[in-house]
């Protein structure tokens, strides 16, 4: 067997949140929509990555999930999310933080799913 991508689905009760988390604060770009649709959606892309983000309060009600980004300059995502976001900062880890497990890591919160960047230390070939 052997698989290329895992494509998320989130959903919110309003899509908006997730086009202004998504496209303005990460800069992804919509690969695919049906915003206008009786049930809107959107494909969100970026590096190789694809989320499909889904309007349904039904859904969004049920769903909270936490995704982790994993990207190779943390300090680069972080200084463009604080100072343009800051409200996306979750309270919890605003910072970028070297966890106990060997991350460095930061968090954002939209009001529907939190998000953790992450950065993992290169390893020392030897």
């Amino acid at each position: 067997m052997h698989f290329t991508k895992v494509v998320p689905s989130i959903f919110y009760a309003d899509i908006q949140i997730a086009i202004k988390t998504f496209i303005d604060c990460l800069e992804f770009t919509i690969g695919h929509e049906e915003l206008h649709s009786d049930h809107p959606f959107c494909v969100v892309e970026k590096d190789g990555l694809s989320i499909m983000l889904f309007q349904n309060a039904v859904y969004a009600d049920k769903e909270h999930p936490e995704i982790r980004l994993v990207t190779n300059n943390i300090e680069e995502v972080y200084a463009k999310v604080a100072s343009n976001f800051p409200q996306l900062l979750h309270p919890n880890l605003k910072e970028v933080t070297l966890r106990p497990w060997g991350a460095m890591e930061f968090a954002m919160l939209d009001g529907q799913i939190g998000i953790r960047v992450q950065e993992w230390p290169t390893r020392v070939k030897m």
